[in-house]
């Protein structure tokens, strides 16, 4: 019986843009908390749109002003059918995340056999993208030790570093490499399931401008 190959079914989550339009002295709403998220991966969109306070076609209560008008990342999520890889695109960034089991055995740092085809995709999109700052974060479940998860998780990030490195050949790229352990999960960890999503390596990088 031939399979269809679950890379082939890829899933789009919905994009979504907002505009602060809260006027001063008028009730709003308030957002829910933003999830926990690696220092310097948190989202960087800073386009305000101008809006003329005076125009009649507002109709600010008397008094009213505008707030100051924010725009927010425009965010795109592809994740291939069996999950094992997904990819973020912002309007700022670009971030891979790859699960661990596709990278290395099971507690180990030691890359198998299809690790490095799938990172030297990666390294070719940050070709295509020009980018000379690499994040490469590396992640665990919440089992075992905490210490443990932080050195397996620094480990597995400096194998995916080695492997950019030897595709990529350019001294003018720089990488900040972390080992983040149970910490930032991205599913409960109270199944196999979720467990399995936290168990990730993840390498971003900025979008050109071009």
């Amino acid at each position: 019986m031939t399979h269809t190959s679950p890379r082939l079914a890829l899933t789009l989550t919905a994009v979504s843009v907002m505009v602060a339009t809260n006027f001063i002295g008028a009730a709003t709403a308030h957002a829910e908390e933003k999830p926990s998220v690696p220092p310097g991966t948190e989202a960087t969109a800073t386009a305000p749109v101008e809006v003329d306070p005076n125009d009649p076609d507002l109709k600010l209560p008397e008094g009213a002003t505008l707030a100051e008008a924010k725009v927010l990342d425009i965010k795109q999520v592809v994740e291939d059918q069996s999950g094992d890889e997904r990819r973020e695109d912002t309007n700022a960034d670009v971030k891979f995340a790859l699960q661990a089991e596709v990278l290395f055995p099971k507690d180990s740092a030691k890359l198998n056999g299809e690790a490095k085809a799938r990172i030297a995709a990666i390294a070719e999109e940050i070709k295509t993208q020009n980018a000379t700052k690499i994040r490469v974060f590396g992640f665990t479940d919440n089992l075992g030790s905490s210490a443990h998860g932080d050195v397996l998780s620094k480990q597995r990030a400096n194998a995916v570093e080695d492997i950019l490195k030897s595709e990529l050949n350019d001294p003018n790229i720089t990488y900040e490499v972390r080992g983040y352990g149970e910490q930032y999960p991205i599913a409960s960890n109270t199944t196999e399931a979720s467990r399995k999503k936290n168990r990730r390596v993840e390498v971003s990088f900025p979008r050109s401008e071009n």
